[in-house]
């Protein structure tokens, strides 16, 4: 059994958990009276891509959906990635409203789950994906509700790689200077160029702030990303694995410069100790 449809099997058990999740928010919505027989990711061929319920108002889950194999990368273990988006906040959609958004023939999302942070500061959540173009790669993409919210739209991405299988694995997104305006970190090509970028989001577009190589987050086949985003009351640190995946690596901004620090010899479990702030 190919690593990622484990996962799914066993992320499937949870979403009895989920469903009980989102039918309470619901009911606390606007339009309690009218309710949901079922919340909409329920119906998803992909349920191991939920993302984490956005924990402020409207309760956002965001999902993918519609497998393909149009694009058989198999970087995260299996040939299958996404062709569709969705959202669904509970309060106040009325009738378990669905925003979603359909990629075109020559892209995929090509991602574990999609991101949620609030990149602009008007309290609700922007949606971060990674998608894959047939001949140009990957970019990180930023989604957010169409005006007339109805739908998704794309507000702003960073340019593709360049190249068809070439991948990058986000890290997190956060004011990670302490500026008041929002980063997201990833590893550009972590199997090959192992180079950290951080782009803000400013205005509605994605800029690139600083890099720094010899960092990875992902081995190919492996259908997590290892590390991420962690605050330990110093301000935020990304979490990843030095380029030979021999130590594991927290990497600060400040004045535009990334800096790097040893936490210690490489283990997952050296990781999630790191993650929970126990390093």
């Amino acid at each position: 059994m190919a690593p990622r449809r484990l996962i799914r099997k066993v992320r499937a058990r949870a979403r009895g958990a989920w469903m009980g999740l989102c039918l309470g928010l619901a009911g606390a919505g606007a339009g309690a009276a009218l309710g949901c027989t079922a919340p909409p990711h329920e119906t998803t061929q992909m349920p191991e891509t939920l993302s984490a319920p956005w924990p402020g108002p409207g309760g956002l889950l965001a999902w993918y959906d519609v497998p393909t194999t149009r694009y058989p990368h198999g970087v995260l273990g299996d040939a299958v990635e996404a062709t569709q988006l969705h959202a669904y906040a509970s309060d106040p959609a009325p009738l378990c409203a669905t925003q979603s958004f359909e990629l075109p023939p020559e892209l995929v999302f090509e991602d574990t789950a999609p991101r949620l942070a609030d990149l602009d500061g008007d309290g609700t959540p922007e949606i971060i994906v990674v998608q894959s173009h047939q001949r140009l790669g990957a970019q990180l993409a930023v989604y957010g509700v169409s005006p007339d919210g109805e739908n998704l739209r794309q507000i702003a991405a960073t340019p593709f790689i360049g190249r068809r299988n070439r991948w990058l694995a986000p890290i997190g997104a956060a004011d990670l200077d302490g500026d008041g305006r929002m980063e997201i970190a990833y590893i550009d090509r972590p199997h090959l160029a192992r180079v950290l970028r951080v782009w803000r989001f400013e205005g509605g577009a994605l800029s690139e702030v600083a890099a720094i190589e010899g960092l990875t987050n992902h081995r190919i086949g492996e259908p997590f990303i290892t590390g991420g985003l962690r605050d330990c009351g110093a301000g935020p640190e990304l979490i990843t694995a030095n380029a030979d995946w021999s130590r594991v690596i927290a990497t600060t901004l400040e004045a535009g410069t990334l800096t790097t620090r040893s936490l210690g010899p490489f283990s997952q479990d050296a990781v999630t100790r790191a993650m929970a702030c126990q390093d």
